[in-house]
């Protein structure tokens, strides 16, 4: 299995202060959250990681740790155009024929949440967490009768459903479903929606097969997405202080 982190994004929304550098690089106790993605997955036995990089991406290529897995950095010239265009950059590892786990770069969470994906019985799988927010921000996971039915911020009213979460920004898919992903966003491409949120791929291909994917709940285990400077905050102060240790065989 392979993993890819899409980390190109500018994060305006932090703030002037904070964007000086990508939110992957932003530190939690001395930690960053690229450091923090790459050691989770090796602990879970992923070594071949690509990173989509964009928005000061020498200080990504320069903030690498020194591990074991392989970690192919890859730039998107596009970057300030929509994530579809990140999650198109990875099309060498979406189209290898292996495992991948997608993953946000701007998440600070528990390693067992990885451990979740990796450790699933479903090949193609989202994960769902029933304690959010509602409102414009959250992408929203919409279950009926325990099918996925909906995955998208805003929501239509005429979607019926009997469970609703939010989507932690982690996927797992198999290496045909990554192969067909991969068909999809160079489709968005060649259609010039470019300012796609890559979100929109992976709910096309939903909605077309939903039969293939599933789902697992992670309410409970901790994590957040840092979007907002309160973001940082609730990070600091209730997320860290939450998170398990990983402990070595």
């Amino acid at each position: 299995m392979k993993a890819i982190i899409l980390a190109a994004g500018i994060g305006k929304r932090l703030g002037p202060a904070s964007y000086q550098k990508p939110k992957c690089l932003l530190s939690f106790d001395g930690v960053s959250l690229l450091q923090r993605h790459l050691a989770i997955l090796e602990y879970y036995d992923i070594c071949e990681v690509c990173i989509i990089t964009g928005y000061e991406s020498g200080q990504i290529a320069q903030a690498l740790p020194n591990l074991s897995l392989s970690s192919q950095l890859v730039y998107n010239v596009r970057y300030q155009q929509g994530s579809v265009v990140s999650l198109w950059s990875a099309q060498a590892f979406l189209t290898s024929g292996d495992g991948i786990l997608l993953m946000d770069a701007d998440v600070l969470y528990d390693h067992k949440i990885i451990g979740t994906l990796v450790n699933t019985a479903h090949r193609n799988c989202f994960l769902l967490d029933r304690n959010f927010e509602a409102g414009d921000e959250p992408v929203k996971l919409c279950i009926s009768n325990g099918r996925l039915v909906e995955f998208r911020k805003n929501v239509a009213q005429e979607v019926q459903f009997d469970q609703q979460g939010e989507s932690v920004g982690f996927f797992r898919f198999s290496g045909e479903i990554a192969g067909i992903l991969a068909r999809q966003t160079q489709h968005y491409i060649d259609t010039e929606r470019l300012d796609e949120p890559y979100e929109e791929v992976i709910r096309d291909l939903l909605l077309e097969q939903p039969d293939s994917f599933a789902y697992e709940d992670v309410t409970g285990l901790p994590w957040i997405e840092i979007d907002f400077p309160e973001d940082i905050d609730r990070a600091t102060q209730d997320i860290l202080p939450r998170l398990s240790k990983m402990v070595s065989a």
